[in-house]
């Protein structure tokens, strides 16, 4: 029975996706790239982190984590309509500069993210589960990643980037149908648990700080001005940030009660020993969304990062040159790091582009008048610093 409605909970979403009307529609052809990065790999590795380090506090923290991602997407949201009205001052051209830096070293950061996790996944059902082999298959992913960089470009990757948001949302669809018939069963046998938070205080606080890259991905339709509108982007976003955080409180209220404390280990795939306990056939089906979608994701970020860098650098740093640095860079980090402290890096990084992105929200505010919206994205710039200097990694 769970087995069947999990199967058919994925295929249903599987065909809602390919439905044309749905598909081809502007507004969600728009919408499924950043839906794509907020719950890609944040999905995989947020429950387990937030069961065990916040027990009954979960779902709060969950919901904090979407309120601030909401809150930074206003900025660039505020942004993108305030380009969209013509030229911007010399402050604001400035930080935008300044931004795009940021944006480019955290995509550098997180492509090392998705590949760590795909060597996480990609052995934990193999006998070769282990750091060591973990990492040696997310350093040939980074070499094969900037072997068809260089000689080909990854033109060749999109369509596989396409099918593997669609075989995500879909497996996501099967594991939440899974996830409610498990609590269901523990809510009728009265089984639910009330698990105390394993951390409290200021470690708690900075906890939540470098975890706010798990939320990450909405500014992407930001950059998609060549494909749409500046309001079809807004609503694009506004509508992947609505739709994320509803299957994130739905993902994060299922699991949060329904597990003792120390079910399963302490590590990035956690996920995996979890589902195996709700329906045998989740650890296959997590497996195989976690290697598509980290190779998908870090395809898209070394474009992005390598198209930055040389746009930044007025084409003196070739794209070609910008994928070897964000490679070696990204071997660098695999080989000194865990996965948890490489998550927390990029959640800096990316609390450094929101603070940024905030920062320009509020001169555009100033130099309209608006005083109460500069103070506001005025704080949230702040915000950005404080967790862009404080974010701690899972211990």
């Amino acid at each position: 029975m769970m087995t069947i409605a999990i199967l058919g909970a994925a295929l249903c979403t599987a065909l809602l996706l390919l439905w044309p009307r749905l598909s081809g529609a502007p507004l969600w052809r728009a919408t499924i790239t950043p839906l794509a990065s907020i719950i890609g790999s944040g999905f995989l590795v947020l429950g387990p982190i937030l069961e065990s380090a916040y027990g009954i506090w979960a779902p709060a923290v969950m919901a904090a984590l979407c309120l601030g991602a909401w809150l930074f997407g206003a900025a660039v949201r505020a942004n993108i309509a305030r380009r969209a009205k013509g030229p911007r001052s010399a402050a604001e051209e400035r930080l935008e500069t300044l931004a795009s830096w940021a944006l480019a070293f955290a995509y550098v950061i997180s492509v090392a993210y998705y590949l760590n996790l795909f060597g996480a996944f990609g052995t934990r059902l193999t006998p070769w589960n282990d750091p060591l082999h973990a990492k040696l298959l997310t350093s040939a992913m980074l070499l094969i990643v900037l072997a068809v960089g260089w000689t080909r470009g990854f033109g060749a990757l999109e369509r596989m980037e396409q099918v593997a948001v669609g075989l995500k949302l879909a497996i996501i669809a099967g594991l939440l149908a899974g996830l409610v018939l498990y609590f269901a069963g523990k809510l009728e046998e009265s089984a639910l648990l009330s698990n105390p938070p394993g951390v409290s205080g200021w470690a708690a606080l900075s906890l939540g700080f470098g975890l706010i890259v798990t939320v990450q991905g909405f500014e992407t339709t930001r950059y998609l001005g060549a494909e749409y509108t500046a309001p079809i982007r807004i609503r694009a976003m506004k509508l992947a940030q609505a739709l994320s955080a509803a299957i994130y409180m739905a993902y994060i209220g299922l699991i949060a009660y329904v597990f003792p404390p120390g079910t399963g280990d302490q590590s990035e795939t956690a996920i995996i020993g979890l589902m195996g306990l709700v329906a045998p056939i989740l650890p296959l089906m997590l497996t195989a969304a976690a290697l598509a979608a980290q190779f998908s994701a870090a395809v898209a970020d070394t474009g992005g990062a390598g198209g930055l860098v040389e746009e930044l650098t007025r084409r003196r740093i070739r794209v070609r040159s910008a994928y070897a640095l964000l490679v070696a860079l990204g071997l660098v980090l695999t080989w000194t790091l865990d996965v948890f402290e490489i998550i927390a890096f990029a959640s800096r990084a990316f609390a450094l582009y929101y603070a940024l992105q905030s920062g320009i929200a509020a001169l555009a505010a100033r130099a309209e008048a608006r005083r109460g919206t500069a103070l506001a994205f005025e704080a949230l710039a702040l915000l950005g610093l404080v967790i862009a200097v404080f974010g701690a990694p899972v211990e």
